[in-house]
């Protein structure tokens, strides 16, 4: 093997362990934002949580990602993903800790709350590092492959969460997570150590030039547009596959813990499988915007068809997790569609003010949720209403169409280039 041939394997090598890396830290954040739907129940029984405190413990982890995710956006650009990366793992690891040992739901939400914040810069930061190290035309593919697999931990928050918690509980489970992330940190540090290298130049800002590159990409054309179309881009399948799923299948139908867990597995599937598919549509489509507003409006209709007829057959309820996942799934293309908005050195900044909105969205959704829910009478076992699951279905589907008709407005980078 000739010494250039070496050279290519050995980068080529290198960095294939790059991106297992990032999708493995990524696998863990999935896993944790979306960890309540299966265990939903078992919370509530062991600790006595409401509806409301339910939606408030799960829409805590989203409230403190987006909160953080404008101080993020400035170490990322001033020191670099490997950075934040470390230091996020660290924190996850802590918030693991002090939820699996929580006595009462206070530090319940407390443990969640560190998880969000430790997991809050784990996708943005990736994404920055395929930003630095690989060609723009690569990028969308590399985010549909970070967001597809790193769904895996969405997947492993159904069957096999429910499989776990049975066996050996809901709190060994986190701290087997804790561990996990803990290893993961070590091998960060080994593994990203090269990626900080091209953002080198752009370490030496001082605060104040931190502070206007936000306010430059908060000035950006479009970006106001693009930020409702997050609100609604994730909240969608969190609300089912991160929260109120698993109670739906337990009340309504009067699944246990295994079947909603296995049932679950299904979406996750479909998104892990959608996006990939859809990472690539807006090269074929020629445009950002074409692929999300059919993404988008194809899950505004699966939650308004849920919301109508209410429950589903057996083989329907499959059938409708398998489409609801496999639509929801263009975040990708939404992703890059804001990548494409900002000049290079903003590129951090301008993902995680976007990424803010995708995190505030799960939030502001699952908070609002858990009262509507609260506005029905539960059974004589706890169970909520059938009409107020419908309700909640309902309200999601409105949300997205008034977001797409804001978002039809915003300018196209792949049709009509962004005036820097």
């Amino acid at each position: 093997m000739s010494i250039q041939a070496s050279s290519r394997t050995a980068i080529s090598g290198a960095a294939v362990t790059l991106v297992a890396t990032l999708v493995a830290i990524y696998i863990v954040s999935n896993f944790l934002r979306n960890s309540i739907g299966v265990i939903a129940p078992n919370l509530a029984g062991e600790l006595g949580l409401s509806a409301v405190e339910i939606g408030l413990l799960s829409s805590t982890f989203f409230f403190v990602f987006a909160a953080v995710q404008i101080p993020v956006g400035m170490v990322l650009d001033r020191f670099g993903p490997r950075l934040c990366l470390i230091l996020g793992a660290a924190v996850t690891v802590v918030g693991a800790v002090v939820f699996a040992f929580a006595p009462n739901p206070a530090v319940l939400i407390l443990g969640r709350a560190l998880l969000g914040l430790g997991t809050a810069g784990f996708l943005v930061a990736s994404l920055a590092v395929y930003a630095e190290r690989f060609s723009p035309d690569r990028f969308a593919t590399l985010t549909g492959l970070q967001i597809g697999f790193g769904t895996i931990g969405t997947l492993i928050a159904t069957a096999p969460l429910a499989f776990s918690t049975a066996t050996i509980g809901w709190r060994a489970s986190f701290l087997a997570v804790g561990a996990f992330t803990f290893a993961l940190g070590l091998l960060i540090a080994a593994v990203v150590k090269g990626a900080d290298a091209p953002a080198a130049g752009r370490r030496h800002e001082s605060l104040r030039e931190s502070l206007s590159g936000i306010l430059a990409v908060l000035r950006t054309p479009s970006v106001g547009r693009l930020f409702v179309m997050n609100l609604v881009m994730y909240s969608s399948f969190a609300l089912i596959a991160g929260l109120w799923g698993g109670p739906y299948l337990t009340h309504v139908y009067g699944y246990s813990l295994e079947q909603r867990g296995n049932l679950l597995l299904v979406p996750v599937l479909g998104q892990i499988v959608g996006a990939m598919l859809w990472g690539a549509t807006d090269r074929l489509a020629g445009s950002h915007k074409l692929p999300v507003l059919v993404g988008a409006g194809l899950t505004a209709l699966s939650l308004g068809y849920l919301a109508i007829v209410g429950t589903l057959t057996p083989f329907m309820l499959v059938a409708w997790f398998a489409a609801f996942g496999l639509a929801s799934a263009y975040f990708p293309v939404l992703i890059a569609h804001g990548k494409a908005m900002f000049p290079p050195h903003q590129v951090g900044r301008g993902l995680t003010v976007l990424n803010m909105g995708s995190m505030g969205g799960v939030f502001l959704v699952q908070t609002i949720s858990g009262f509507a829910i609260e506005l029905f009478p539960t059974g004589p076992n706890g169970a909520y209403a059938l009409d107020a699951y419908r309700l909640v279905f309902g309200l999601q589907a409105g949300f997205i169409l008034l977001a797409c008709l804001a978002y039809f407005g915003s300018s196209d980078p792949m049709t009509a280039p962004v005036r820097r």
